[in-house]
């Protein structure tokens, strides 16, 4: 057992979301959304590389030697999986841990609109899942990929770095590939992902303007393509996507986004009203003929006013998705306020109103 699993340990029992670790500082962990200390005793810098060195490869070390920064994956023995970046800062050698679940939730567990299990059924196109780091877009992912693999007979390629949920095979095929392990780059690997005969590809991010048209052009020989970018709105991951591209080029990419785009998740996670746990608020936007002609006419600023009024599609705003959340006393109105986009109309809709009582939620 390596020291760092009793970190591990606490983490879980008290079900954190990441560990915190820093020369001159205790053990932190980040507990429905607050940093909370796991003893009081600061990390030396000799505990620190014996906590980080003992779980990592000869490579590895070398790496973060040579870059001063490592990515990687923690397999902690069945009880879950971790994302570990290394990196250094004022007081030296410094590491975060993201926990990923072993046991990969459901779309129903996660309290997910029906919607978002409809968009996972598509044959084709491109869905992207948005949201600031922490707010639990892999794991919505995880949930869209499992419930294709329980239901669709298919080939699923997941291209990471590093790779967050295993996903056992049911009905489907599942391949999984690692930029730095099995591909020197996410460019590299979405190139050859056409030549594996994949039905679904997850692209953990898209970073670049070239990653970015390879998931576009997938997308339209047939593919269904997820990918993730680090936006906070259906119409802002659009114009970001577009906006990487020279301007002589955006109006191909609008044509081709118009054409390929099936829907966009973008989400917040916020503490439940009871404080137990934390809940994701989700703004969506569906794919149809006037989303398309928004996108290629660069109006994309009139996509809030179509997902308001397209409520029957499953569309919604943030501010609708967390109005309804806070109605339902699932989270607390100042929490909400803190994420609206609009404060004042969101504030109010709420004068004079009485609220529902804090939902229960599981412990």
């Amino acid at each position: 057992m390596a020291r760092i699993d009793e970190l591990f340990d606490k983490l879980l029992e008290q079900k954190g979301s990441d560990l915190h670790l820093g020369v001159g500082l205790p053990p932190l962990a980040r507990i429905r959304g607050e940093l909370i200390a796991l003893r009081p005793a600061a990390v030396t810098g000799g505990e620190m590389k014996e906590l980080l060195f003992e779980i990592t490869s000869d490579a590895q070390k070398q790496q973060i030697e040579n870059d001063w920064d490592l990515d990687f994956a923690y397999q902690y023995g069945t009880r879950a999986r971790f994302r570990a970046n290394y990196f250094y800062k004022h007081s030296g050698l410094a590491a975060v841990f993201r926990t990923i679940p072993s046991k990969v939730l459901t779309l129903n567990e996660l309290r997910t609109p029906e919607v978002v299990r409809k968009l996972a059924e598509k044959r084709a196109g491109l869905i992207l899942v948005t949201g600031p780091t922490g707010s639990g877009k892999s794991t919505t992912l995880a949930a869209m990929i499992s419930h294709i693999n329980q239901n669709r007979a298919c080939h699923i390629l997941t291209i990471e770095d590093p790779v967050e949920f295993v996903h056992e095979p049911m009905k489907a095929q599942i391949t999984h590939r690692e930029v730095g392990q099995h591909a020197s780059s996410f460019a590299m690997a979405i190139r050859s992902a056409g030549r594996e005969n994949p039905d679904v590809i997850l692209i953990g991010e898209l970073r670049t303007n070239e990653t970015m048209k390879m998931a576009l052009q997938l997308a339209s020989y047939g593919v269904l393509v997820f990918g993730t970018v680090h936006t906070n709105s259906a119409p802002a991951t659009i114009e970001r996507i577009v906006n990487a591209f020279p301007t002589d080029e955006q109006p191909q990419i609008r044509g081709m986004m118009a054409e390929s785009i099936l829907g966009i998740v973008a989400q917040q996670l916020l503490k439940t009203a009871d404080g137990k746990g934390r809940v994701a608020a989700l703004e969506i936007l569906i794919g149809s003929h006037a989303v398309g002609s928004m996108i290629r006419d660069g109006k994309t600023y009139q996509l809030g006013n179509l997902m308001q009024s397209g409520r029957s599609q499953g569309m919604q705003t943030m501010d609708m998705a967390l109005e309804r959340l806070v109605r339902s006393g699932t989270i607390l109105l100042d929490d909400a306020l803190a994420k609206a986009e609009d404060k004042d109309v969101f504030r109010k809709a709420f004068v004079d109103e009485p609220l529902a009582k804090p939902a229960a939620t599981a412990p």
